[in-house]
């Protein structure tokens, strides 16, 4: 089988579950990325070493009798475009002697597109870039591992590693959960989140810290990604400092059938998609207790009649709607 090179990078929607074997679904970023030498890149810095990129009409038939030539050729790593036309990319190192393109016409209904080089860059330097701390809301200030900048004046830092797992506080949506959280907790006569919560989606568990940090205790993190599992330690890790305790809240990889699952949450929080939202509304119900409340983002702004259509039916009260960009979230209560 072709080997595809594929990145897992920080540009997805809320939800998106990135695995080595498929593609992103965020090709316009995918497309410029290639492997070598063990590293991820992007095209655009200047440097001597330059790497072929050729573009070629593939039909799928074919693919697996071209990828083996272009490996006998000296290519390191290919992939094709999700969407229509499909394009197929294959990459060449820098020094690597070229075949003639003209000898994909050897192969039924292949065609070259055109061949093009380009200079190495270093992604996930290039990633960090556009990472920096920032704050958000009234008392957060969340930063990369690799940034020393200092929280401002009665902020509290959380400390984020951004990879596979959603959840980094650089999302809108996961700003505006965190926003209307800390509405909440103003709320109440002593300032705090009241728990069990339970974030579903959790991703790097960024959310249920963030319900922590508000006062809340008993707090569950679910996702169904096994790559959720590590970031979440890892985040509890880095923030041992401005955690209470040693377990902020406790992972769960699993799904909401999970049993261990099936009591009442003061507060349920879903960063996830919308289609994902109304699929599980009836078993965020079943584990809302009276009064308690929603927190559902990942949605839309142009979808907020769907989004809160399906809310209302679901027996949800509206309390309130915050929009950031082209994103919403909502926060409603279970009467």
């Amino acid at each position: 089988m072709p080997l595809y090179a594929f990145v897992k990078h920080r540009f997805c929607a809320p939800g998106c579950e990135l695995r080595d074997e498929k593609p992103c679904p965020m090709r316009m970023y995918v497309k410029h990325f290639y492997f070598s030498d063990r590293k991820w890149y992007i095209s655009g810095m200047e440097s001597d070493l330059l790497h072929t990129r050729w573009q070629i009409d593939l039909p799928i038939d074919q693919e697996d009798a071209v990828t083996e030539w272009l490996m006998e050729k000296g290519a390191s790593a290919f992939f094709r475009e999700a969407d229509p036309p499909m394009i197929f990319f294959a990459y060449f190192p820098p020094g690597t002697p070229l075949p003639d393109m003209g000898e994909l016409g050897a192969f039924n209904g292949v065609s070259a597109i055109r061949a093009e080089t380009f200079a190495d860059e270093d992604w996930l330097e290039k990633s960090r870039e556009g990472f920096g701390a920032m704050d958000v809301g009234r008392r957060f200030f969340v930063r990369p591992v690799w940034s020393n900048e200092e929280p401002g004046a009665g902020r509290i830092p959380i400390i984020v590693n951004p990879g596979i797992a959603f959840g980094t506080g650089g999302h809108e949506t996961t700003r505006l959960c965190m926003e209307l959280m800390e509405g909440l907790a103003l709320e109440e006569p002593d300032k705090k989140l009241h728990g069990p919560v339970l974030d579903i989606g959790s991703g790097t568990g960024i959310l249920a810290f963030a319900a922590h940090i508000l006062g809340a205790e008993d707090i569950t993190a679910l996702d169904i990604d096994p790559d959720c599992g590590p970031a979440m330690a890892e985040l509890i890790q880095i923030n041992s400092g401005a955690a209470r305790h040693a377990e902020p809240f406790f992972p769960v990889i699993s799904t909401l059938e999970d049993p261990r699952l099936d009591r009442k949450f003061n507060l349920v929080l879903a960063n996830i998609l919308l289609e994902t939202i109304a699929e599980l509304l009836p078993l965020i119900i079943q584990r809302l207790a009276p009064g308690g409340c929603l927190v559902a983002s990942g949605i839309l702004a142009e979808r907020q009649d769907e989004a809160l259509l399906a809310m209302a039916s679901s027996g949800l009260s509206l309390k309130k709607v915050a929009i950031e960009g082209e994103w919403m979230a909502v926060l409603a209560s279970h009467q």
